[in-house]
């Protein structure tokens, strides 16, 4: 099977370039793979980020500019931040959407990472309460797939209650109908969305994940997944749970690496300085700005220590990084790493992002296609054997 190649476009505005800019750079990427058959292109959601380091805050709107702009990619996002939206008005955008594009659409959904967004965004989803956050994930998740899924539907919830209780409707135009209002009161028992996804019985769910319980919801509850940062020997025990809770919830023999998506950090060059030199310091800034609150513990090996240092990021710095996840360097380095990763972890979907905060918008259109140029053509060439555990 060849792997399915995306492109990450967390859209940055680190140099404070007109917003108007930012956007016809990420048009210029999607178009440009499009054209060339990449399979996805996946837009963030982030909010009040006036330092410029990730300033997409609606995810659907990006994809339903960039879906009549292009005719094939299939548009994600990385992720619709579920918790900060009404779970109704969320499944009715992207059916719409889903519509427009004639049902090119995967829905990625997360439980939030910034508590500067979550508190400002639904007060519900404040990250200092993780099981509160986690059952109002659930509780979105459900409505949704009801609002997707049945003509008419009901919910009551710790957060929400659908429809509202005691809401009389009677309209001449709208016959009265036991599907959804009690005959005798005319009060309302369901509500229906419309409209419904175009695929059915809706787009596929993607789920950003970072801990081993989010790994084993999401392959119990039927929901693909999207992983990051972690170094390949970390990212195998990662594969092995999830297709573990999945081949138990399903009951068949699920194959390592079917349903996850794994994004990783790629700046093509000519020669390894040169990917340094282009691109290695905006990387490790960024790195900088997610690691402030995660720290490094993500980028470790399994049961490796880190040397103790003063400040908690002491270590991070190119070299740290780029021997742990990063597609850095050479056409034929990145090829190398990219078979590792078929090879230990049987990936199927690769995403892959040049355009990090500050780097030049002509130089990461010059590493996207050459790694389309030089790199695709060579890891879906050959087959590689996935090496079992030990």
């Amino acid at each position: 099977m060849d792997m399915k190649i995306g492109y990450f476009c967390n859209i940055t505005n680190w140099k404070k370039k007109p917003y108007t800019e930012i956007l016809d750079d990420a048009r210029d990427i999607a178009d440009y793979c499009d054209k060339n058959n990449w399979n996805s292109i996946w837009f963030t959601e982030h909010h009040f980020n006036h330092e410029g380091m990730e300033v997409q805050p609606n995810p659907l709107m990006m994809c339903t500019d960039i879906a009549a702009r292009t005719k094939q990619i299939r548009l994600g996002q990385a992720c619709n931040v579920i918790t900060f939206w009404n779970p109704i008005r969320l499944a009715e955008d992207i059916a719409a959407l889903d519509q427009l594009s004639k049902g090119r659409i995967e829905v990625g959904i997360g439980r939030g990472v910034y508590g500067r967004e979550a508190v400002h965004m639904n007060i519900e989803a404040d990250l200092k309460d993780q099981a509160k956050n986690k059952r109002l994930f659930q509780e979105t998740l459900e409505v949704m797939k009801k609002a997707w899924t049945k003509k008419f539907f009901s919910h009551k919830g710790e957060f929400y209650t659908y429809p509202s209780p005691n809401f009389v409707w009677q309209h001449d135009m709208s016959p009265p109908n036991e599907d959804f209002v009690d005959l005798k009161t005319n009060q309302i028992k369901k509500i229906s969305v419309v409209p419904h996804p175009y695929q059915k019985p809706h787009p596929p769910l993607w789920q950003v994940v970072d801990s081993t319980g989010s790994i084993e919801w999401a392959a119990k509850n039927g929901i693909n997944c999207i992983m990051w940062i972690p170094t390949v020997k970390t990212l195998k025990k990662r594969f092995e749970i999830y297709k573990n809770a999945k081949s138990e919830a399903e009951k068949r023999d699920v194959s390592m690496g079917e349903g996850i998506s794994l994004v990783r950090d790629m700046f093509v060059a000519e020669t390894m300085e040169d990917a340094k030199k282009l691109a290695g310091e905006q990387m490790v800034n960024y790195m900088r700005w997610v690691c402030h609150w995660r720290g490094l513990g993500n980028h470790m090996d399994p049961d490796e220590e880190l040397p103790k240092t003063k400040g908690k990021l002491d270590l991070l710095n190119y070299d740290f990084l780029h021997k742990r996840n990063m597609l850095f360097g050479t056409p034929d380095y990145v090829v190398e790493k990219i078979k590792e990763l078929k090879s230990e972890l049987n990936l199927q979907n690769l995403q892959v992002w040049s355009s990090m905060p500050g780097v030049k918008h002509e130089d990461a259109m010059r590493s996207i296609k050459l790694f389309n140029d030089e790199v695709i053509p060579k890891i879906n060439l050959e087959k590689t054997v996935v090496k079992q555990a030990s």
